[in-house]
């Protein structure tokens, strides 16, 4: 199907990449968590061999963002959808300050994320369920208060802070072993505990179940849904291929193809949008990609 950035209502007009605002209590944060306005970031092309040794020095000239602008309202859980290589991490890691932009601009809590890091990282929360980045030798509660002191966080808050968090994620047993001992499901609970450790405003989150089987997935996602963005308090965005996930957590889904929003709406209203009986089929017509394979049999 030809359907792109310029993604229409019933009625022919613009439709807006945001929803309503939820009703949520709002500590003093903007209307918009996170706000992304026109944001491009370009890689030199990848090289092997002796090329590789030039990479450095070529012009950064492949698109992984190409102009993408989003919202993040107070509160909201937003999915970003997409391809491999469609630029979500790279989103993601230029919100979590771990990248500068080419061009654009990338906010959160009002804060800009290239000039002003410090004001950003304390209002953020970020896990990625590819590099937890523990010290493998350390025990779990060792490393919490080690990444809390980071954070600026006293010891006397900290004493209060990881107990909470290791009850809330039942982690009660693994604060007192090193971290190396613990299943990769323990270790995926330890690190967002660690990213909720000083209640930030906006939580990121990078295919967080990547590594963990059905039963520390599903786990994963209940504790996401039920104590995290129970209270409304935190505004998460977070990249997933699990259709499922995405379903279960996301007020809106944000798909991006090639580093272009194509469109972000509700589940239900992009699979209405597209005459799709699926999410899966309304991502793969909003794409391009062509049809489910159900339908191909047809």
């Amino acid at each position: 199907m030809g359907i792109s950035g310029g993604w229409l209502s019933a009625h022919g007009e613009p439709r807006r990449l945001c929803s309503r605002r939820r009703n949520v209590i709002s500590c003093g944060v903007p209307e918009n968590a996170i706000s992304v306005t026109a944001l491009e970031k370009f890689f030199p092309p990848a090289r092997s061999g002796w090329r590789a040794f030039l990479q450095p020095f070529e012009k950064a000239n492949v698109a992984a963002l190409a102009g993408l602008s989003l919202e993040v309202r107070s509160g909201e859980a937003v999915a970003l959808l997409g391809a491999n290589g469609a630029g979500k991490s790279t989103l993601l890691r230029i919100l979590a300050t771990l990248l500068l932009p080419t061009r654009g601009s990338a906010q959160i809590a009002g804060h800009d994320a290239a000039t002003q890091a410090r004001e950003v990282r304390r209002r953020l929360g970020y896990h990625a369920g590819s590099d937890l980045g523990f010290y493998a030798r350390l025990t779990g509660r060792e490393n919490l208060r080690f990444f809390g002191r980071l954070n600026h966080l006293s010891a006397t808050l900290l004493a209060r802070r990881i107990p909470d968090l290791a009850k809330q994620f039942h982690l009660e047993e693994a604060l007192d072993r090193q971290v190396r001992t613990l299943s990769s499901g323990t270790v995926q609970r330890l690190s967002l505990a660690r990213a909720l450790l000083h209640e930030p405003q906006v939580l990121l989150l990078d295919e967080p179940t990547r590594s963990l089987d059905a039963i520390a997935a599903a786990e994963f996602r209940r504790f996401l849904k039920s104590e995290v963005l129970r209270s409304g308090d935190t505004s998460l965005l977070f990249a997933s291929h699990s259709l499922q996930e995405v379903e279960l957590l996301a007020d809106r889904v944000a798909v991006i193809d090639k580093g272009r929003l194509v469109a972000c709406d509700t589940a239900g209203a992009l699979r209405q949008n597209t005459s799709a009986a699926s999410l899966e089929d309304a991502f793969l017509r909003l794409t391009g990609r062509g049809v489910s394979a159900a339908e191909e049999t047809e």
